[in-house]
């Protein structure tokens, strides 16, 4: 386990050097979308009943921040290790593929979960939130991270270059993120949209994830569980056999 370990360590003590960007600048942002969208739509808005816009909007924040930044963590490591050529340090040592997937989305979950803890420390504040079932808070929570985790060890794998990264990141990560009801209940949205949300499974996530908080949802917690269950296993089973064959690191 001392591979593993010591990989985990490097790609923790990697984001956390330069918390100011990596950890502090999401929390801004995820404090700027709130108070915009807070301030304009609080006495407008009501997607469930005694539910303020406010505490409405803070789960999807928080769940947001933790994709966003999880996916971030993985896929900036390989795209720059690849590019600056010390992968081959990685690569060097007798790690196993499964040593290789559990140590970089391990730490990315760290880093979505850690982002994720402060969003909502900051942000709870201005909203009145219950907690009716925590335990889904923390299964989607961790789910969420892992999955994005998993998915950005994919694209740091596949990318050769920034652009491309930048490509996947922005016509993938973020349109599915902000169109899974982050801001908004699907059921405010004409049916072909709504069907087109039920396919999207990063909606799942955070519709799950506030369950956790209210109690109320757009779909049953159960549903949403398997659904992203079900997508993480495909996801790491898919990282896993691309660590093993090498692609596009050994070859």
């Amino acid at each position: 386990m001392i591979g593993f370990q010591t990989l985990f360590y490097k790609e923790v003590l990697r984001f956390w050097k330069v918390a100011t960007q990596t950890l502090t600048a999401p929390i801004v942002t995820a404090m700027l979308y709130l108070l915009i969208f807070g301030h304009v739509l609080e006495e407008h808005v009501q997607v469930y009943p005694g539910v303020k816009y406010t505490a409405f909007l803070v789960p999807g924040l928080v769940m947001m921040s933790v994709l966003q930044n999880a996916f971030a963590n993985s896929s900036s490591s390989l795209i720059q290790s690849k590019i600056t050529g010390n992968l081959v340090f990685v690569l060097l040592p007798p790690l196993s593929h499964w040593e290789l997937f559990g140590a970089y989305v391990l730490a990315a979950v760290v880093r979505g979960l850690t982002v994720g803890a402060g969003v909502f420390l900051i942000t709870a504040w201005f909203a009145k939130l219950s907690f009716v079932a925590p335990w889904w808070i923390a299964v989607f929570a961790l789910l969420g991270a892992a999955i994005l985790g998993t998915m950005g060890l994919i694209a740091g794998i596949w990318a050769e270059k920034f652009d491309q990264l930048a490509a996947f990141q922005n016509f993938l990560i973020m349109p599915a993120t902000f169109l899974s009801g982050v801001f908004y209940s699907i059921n405010s949205l004409p049916p072909f949209w709504q069907a087109v949300s039920h396919v999207n499974p990063f909606f799942y996530m955070i519709d799950g994830f506030r369950y956790g908080f209210f109690g109320q949802s757009d779909v049953n917690p159960v549903t949403s569980f398997s659904i992203v269950a079900m997508f993480f296993v495909v996801l790491a089973g898919l990282a896993v056999q691309m660590l093993k064959s090498g692609y596009k690191l050994r070859h």
